[in-house]
Parts: C-alpha cells; sequence; structure tokens
C-alpha cells in the first residue's frame, strides 16, 4: 500500500463511515462539557447545522488532515450538491478522494488501486441529501460557547463504523450562518482524524467535471 493509502485512508472513515466523537478540533474555541441541551434546543441546533449544510450550492475549502501520530497533510476541498465533494491532495499525494454523490471513491495512482464506499446509507449521506432525516444520526455535543455548533454523528446500528463529530462556527456571512470548520473522525479501531477547513469559497462555478476522475487500473495517470 503506498505512502499516499497509509496516510489518507482514516479521512474515509470520516466521509464514508460515519466516524468520530467529542471533538474539539484546534481549529475552533476549546469546547467544555457542559449540562446537556433541552431536547427542543438542541433539535433547533441540529436543524440550524443541516440547513447551513444544504445552503451551500458549491463551496472550495483548503483543508488540512491530521492523524493522531500529528502528521498532516493538506489540499484543497471541492463541494457541489448534491453530495459531489473532491478532495485534491498536496503535489507529491499521488491520489484523489472524489465523490459523485452516490458513493466514495479513493483513487490511488501509485499503486494503481480504486476503493469504493456507498455513502446512501451513512450520516454523510443523511447530511447532503435533503430527503434524508439526519435525526436518526446526529446529536448535539453541548459546547461552552453559542458560537460553537458540535453535532455528533453515527450509526448506532452499526457501530463499527464509528462516531464523526462536525464543528460549526457560527458566521452571518456563511451560507445558513454557519461555517463548517472541521470534523474529527474515531474509526472502529481508535485511530483518530482531524479534517480543518479555513479558506471558504461560496457560490463559485463548479463543473460537474471536477467530480470525474482517471481510472488509474487503465492509466496510472493523475488528471489535472
Amino acid at each position: 500500500m503506498g505512502l499516499g493509502m497509509n496516510r489518507i485512508s482514516s479521512i474515509i472513515s470520516a466521509l464514508s463511515r460515519p466516524a468520530m466523537a467529542g471533538l474539539l478540533a484546534v481549529a475552533v474555541p476549546a469546547a467544555v462539557l457542559v449540562p446537556s441541551l433541552p431536547a427542543i434546543a438542541a433539535d433547533a441546533r441540529i436543524d440550524q447545522a443541516v440547513t447551513a449544510l444544504r445552503a451551500i450550492s458549491t463551496m472550495k475549502a483548503d483543508f488540512t488532515q491530521e492523524d493522531r501520530n500529528g502528521q498532516r497533510v493538506s489540499g484543497e476541498l471541492t463541494m457541489k450538491r448534491p453530495g459531489k465533494i473532491r478532495f485534491e491532495y498536496e503535489k507529491g499525494v499521488n491520489m484523489l478522494i472524489v465523490s459523485n454523490g452516490s458513493s466514495l471513491n479513493l483513487i490511488d495512482y501509485d499503486v494503481r488501486q480504486v476503493e469504493r464506499w456507498p455513502i446512501k446509507n451513512s450520516p454523510l449521506g443523511a447530511l447532503l441529501d435533503p430527503k434524508r432525516d439526519v435525526a436518526q444520526y446526529g446529536k448535539i455535543v453541548p459546547t461552552a460557547g453559542d458560537n460553537v455548533v458540535s453535532i455528533e454523528v453515527r450509526d448506532p446500528k452499526k457501530p463499527e463504523y464509528g462516531v464523526m463529530t462536525l464543528i460549526f462556527l457560527r458566521k452571518p456571512s456563511a451560507p445558513g450562518g454557519l461555517e463548517l470548520v472541521s470534523w474529527v473522525a474515531l474509526d472502529s479501531q481508535n485511530k483518530r482524524t482531524t479534517v480543518r477547513l479555513t479558506n471558504h469559497r461560496y457560490a463559485i462555478a463548479v463543473p460537474d467535471s471536477a467530480f470525474r476522475w482517471t481510472d488509474p487500473r487503465v492509466t496510472a495517470r493523475r488528471p489535472g
């Protein structure tokens, strides 16, 4: 397995497998547990976060991914509704992660390998698909400040998928008034991965071709 696959495989947990728990990424103010919110207030915050995500037509952002050993890799994230995501890694990491809205694909051009995960029934799918009920997967993680919204996402029927926590900051200029700034994933083997987003750009032109990729089993050339 190539270096890129070893360093990046855990991001798949964060996306295609609902993964991670009680986060508090460095990118946002440290959160301190406080008494649980009333159910109505918690539901309102989940609704706000889902509304914010669904208000994003297109987005680009710079990302930094860090594993529990402190290894980092960075790149650019591109998102387009419904459900299309692309992780373009930095020069030297010869791979892509691309979602076409129905499946998440990890393409490693060094070893000419493709791995695919369905997202239809995952918490990520619930957050990106307006027809899905996110309440069955998400719950609020209380934080010390009202400007931070933290949502833990898991599938109780599939504990082997782990847990993911999404972190939003209140920002009036962001779609829906909340900006996704990080997520933390904890997989079934207790491996933690943190992804932080910066330099968000919204409502920009993103062609559908951005979510296509060249199959390395046919050619080792990385597109773009």
